[in-house]
C-alpha cells in the first residue's frame, strides 16, 4: 500500500525527476485539467477541485510519514492538483458568460494556448518565490503544509489572470 501511495504522491514518478521535479510534476497537472473538463459539468469541475485538494493533503501527509521527511521534494501531487485550480477563474468566467463549460481544446487552441502557458509559468513563479502568505503557510502540519502553498499559488494565478482575461 505504501508503494501505491508514493506512486500517486510522487505524480506517477514525475516527482523523482533529477531536475526540477516540481516543474515536471506540474506538467502532469495539464492532463488532469483536461480530464476535469471532459464531462462538461461545472459542478463536476468544482467538486473535483475540492475533492482533489483534500486528497492531496492526505497523500502528502502519508508520503511525509512513509519517507520520514518534511515536504519531500519528490512529492508533487500538490503541484499536479493545483494546476487545474489555476484555470478555475478562467473556466468560471467562460461558464457564466456562455452558460456552458468550455471544451478543453479551447485552452490549447491556436489563438489561446499562450495564455495557458502563462498560467503554468505564473504558477511555478508563485510556487517557487512563495510571496506572503504562501511561504508561511508551509508551517501548517502534515499534508496541509505541503498542499496549501500550492493552492495559494493557484489563487494568486487566478487574481493576476483576472486582469488579462477579463
Amino acid at each position: 500500500m505504501d508503494r501505491l501511495i508514493l506512486l500517486i504522491a510522487q505524480g506517477l514518478g514525475t516527482g523523482r525527476s533529477p531536475v526540477a521535479p516540481g516543474t515536471v510534476g506540474t506538467l502532469l497537472g495539464l492532463p488532469l485539467f483536461i480530464l476535469l473538463l471532459l464531462p462538461g459539468s461545472f459542478a463536476f469541475f468544482v467538486g473535483s477541485l475540492v475533492a482533489l485538494s483534500v486528497a492531496s493533503v492526505w497523500f502528502c501527509g502519508r508520503a511525509e510519514t512513509i519517507l520520514g521527511l518534511r515536504d519531500p521534494g519528490s512529492v508533487v501531487i500538490d503541484e499536479i492538483v493545483a494546476v487545474p485550480l489555476c484555470f478555475a477563474g478562467w473556466v468560471s468566467s467562460l461558464y457564466f458568460a456562455n452558460g456552458s463549460m468550455p471544451e478543453w481544446t479551447y485552452f490549447f487552441s491556436e489563438t489561446i494556448w499562450h495564455w495557458s502557458v502563462v498560467i503554468v509559468l505564473l504558477f511555478r513563479l508563485f510556487d517557487i518565490a512563495k510571496p506572503w502568505p504562501i511561504g508561511p503557510s508551509q508551517a501548517f502540519p502534515g499534508g496541509w503544509g505541503v498542499t496549501i502553498d500550492d493552492l495559494l499559488a493557484a489563487l494568486y494565478v487566478n487574481i493576476v489572470m483576472l486582469f488579462f482575461l477579463a
